[in-house]
C-alpha cells in the first residue's frame, strides 16, 4: 500500500514538473508516456522534432534557404537564429541533441521530407561545405543526417506525377528555377545512397492512407491509443475508409511541389494534431477552392486540437471550409517571411463565424513588416517568436504549450500556456 502511494505521489510530481514551469526555466526532460512536438525556429524554414510516447524520435523537414538569394538576408525574412556561429543544419542537430530522450540512442528514428522546396529540405549553393567522404553538399536534411544518423528516411518519392529522374523533365524543371530544386534533389539522392552504404539508412516513400508505416519503435504495446495516419501525399488523398485513397492528379500533371506535400495526422487518446506541409486551398481570386488539397483532406482529418498553418499561413492557404472543419484550439505558424501570415488568412483563423469558441495562435517568428501592415490583429497571438513546443500528457487528455527562446543557445522557457483539455 505504501509503495502504491509513493508511486502515485511520484507520478503527480512528474506531471506537475513537466507542465508547470516558469519563464527562464529549462524545459523539463521528456518522460515516457508524454508526446512532445517541437516546432524549431531557425529563421531558415520548417523543422519539427517529435518525441513519441515510447521515445521514438522523428524529424519533419529541415529547411535551409540559401543566403545567395538577396531576400534571405533582407528585412523581408527573419535572421538565422540563434546566431551565426553554426549553420542551419548544425543548429537543428544541436536542438535535437538537447531534447532527445536520455535513454535513446543518438539516432533519428524517422526523418520525413514533406516536399522538395528549399525551406523544407535545403538548397545547394557555392557557399555550402561538402561532406568529406560522401561528396555531397551539406544543406538542410543532408547536413542534419550527416551529424545525427537517420534510421529511416521518408519522402514523397521521385516518380509521380513526374519522373524526377528523367533527364528531359529535369531540364524542363530546371529552366527558370532560381532555387535549384533539381540540383538539390540530386544532392539529396547522393546523400541517401551514401548513408545507405555507410550507416544503414533505410529509405521509403510515404504510402498514402496507411496508419502502420510510421509506428512506435520501442514499446508499441504500451501505447495502443497512439497512431499516425498518412492523410495525403502527391495529391493522393485517404478516403477515410481502411487504407484506400484516390488521386487528384494524373501521371504527367504537375501542380507544383506545394500541392504534393505530405499530410500527417497524429492521434494520442483524445488528442489530435495535424500538419500538412505547404498544401493550399484558395484560388487566384482569394476564394475557397474545392478542387485544392485543403478541401479534399479536411473531411478525413476532422476536428483537431492543434494544427500547423499550411504553407506558413501564406495567402493561398487555410480556406474557409478547411478552417471550419478542423477548428483547432491551437494554431501554430511556422513562419519566416513578411508573407506569413496573410491578413485575410489571419481573419479566417480568428473568425467565430467559421467556428465558435476560443483559439490561441502561436508563431515561430513575426517581422516588423507584418506588424506595420496587419496592425492590432496580431495582438491576438499568444506568442510571436520562439520555438513552440506542444507537450501532450499520457493518454492524451491534456496538453500545454511552451515557447522557448530562439535567440538563446540555452533555449530557456519564455512563455507557458495551458494546460488545455483535449477534445
Amino acid at each position: 500500500m505504501v509503495n502504491k502511494i509513493l508511486l502515485l505521489c511520484a507520478t503527480v510530481f512528474w506531471s506537475f514538473a513537466l507542465f508547470a514551469q516558469s519563464e527562464g526555466d529549462q524545459l523539463p526532460k521528456w518522460q515516457e508516456g508524454y508526446f512532445d512536438i517541437h516546432h524549431i525556429s531557425t529563421g531558415r524554414g520548417d523543422a519539427t522534432f517529435l518525441v513519441l510516447p515510447d521515445g521514438t524520435t522523428m524529424l519533419i523537414d529541415a529547411g535551409d534557404m540559401s543566403e545567395t538569394h538577396s531576400r534571405t538576408l533582407s528585412s523581408r525574412n527573419t535572421p538565422l537564429w540563434p546566431n551565426r556561429t553554426k549553420t542551419t543544419g548544425q543548429w537543428i542537430a544541436d536542438y535535437i541533441r538537447q531534447f532527445t530522450p536520455d535513454n535513446s540512442s543518438s539516432v533519428i528514428d524517422y526523418a520525413i521530407i514533406t516536399h522538395y522546396h528549399d525551406d523544407h529540405f535545403g538548397e545547394i549553393d557555392s557557399m555550402r561545405n561538402v561532406h568529406q567522404s560522401g561528396g555531397y553538399q551539406l544543406t538542410g536534411i543532408t547536413e542534419v543526417g550527416s551529424l545525427i544518423p537517420i534510421a529511416t528516411m521518408i519522402d514523397r518519392g521521385d516518380d509521380f506525377p513526374l519522373d524526377l529522374k528523367d533527364n528531359e523533365i529535369q531540364a524542363r524543371l530546371t529552366k527558370g528555377d532560381a532555387y535549384q530544386m533539381i540540383g538539390t534533389l540530386q544532392n539529396y539522392w547522393k546523400f541517401i545512397d551514401y548513408q545507405k552504404r555507410t550507416s544503414g539508412l533505410h529509405y521509403e516513400t510515404l504510402a498514402p492512407g496507411t496508419h502502420n508505416q510510421l509506428v512506435l519503435t520501442r514499446s508499441p504495446e504500451k501505447y495502443g491509443d497512439f497512431c499516425i495516419r498518412n492523410i495525403a501525399v502527391n495529391g493522393k488523398i485517404w478516403t477515410g475508409e481502411g487504407e484506400s485513397y484516390y488521386s487528384l492528379f494524373s501521371s504527367g500533371q504537375y501542380p507544383g511541389e506545394n500541392s504534393l506535400s505530405t499530410c500527417l495526422k497524429f492521434s494520442y487518446g483524445l488528442f489530435d494534431y495535424f500538419t500538412g506541409g505547404d498544401i493550399n486551398g484558395v484560388d487566384q481570386f482569394g476564394h475557397s477552392d474545392f478542387d485544392r488539397v485543403e478541401s479534399h483532406v479536411a473531411p478525413v482529418i476532422g476536428p483537431v486540437d492543434v494544427a500547423t498553418l499550411n504553407h506558413h499561413g501564406n495567402r493561398d492557404s487555410q480556406n474557409t471550409f478547411y478552417v471550419r472543419t478542423l477548428r483547432p484550439r491551437v494554431w501554430i505558424g511556422q513562419t519566416w517571411s513578411s508573407d506569413h501570415p496573410d491578413n485575410n488568412v489571419l481573419r479566417r483563423l480568428l473568425s467565430e463565424d467559421l467556428y465558435p469558441g476560443d483559439r490561441d495562435l502561436f508563431s515561430t517568428a513575426m517581422l516588423q513588416a507584418n506588424r506595420e501592415v496587419i496592425g492590432s490583429l496580431l495582438d491576438r497571438y499568444k506568442s510571436q517568436q520562439g520555438h513552440i513546443v506542444v507537450r501532450v500528457a499520457p493518454k492524451g487528455g491534456r496538453y500545454s504549450i511552451f515557447v522557448l527562446n530562439c535567440e538563446s543557445e540555452k533555449r530557456e522557457i519564455i512563455g507557458t500556456y495551458g494546460p488545455y483539455n483535449s477534445r
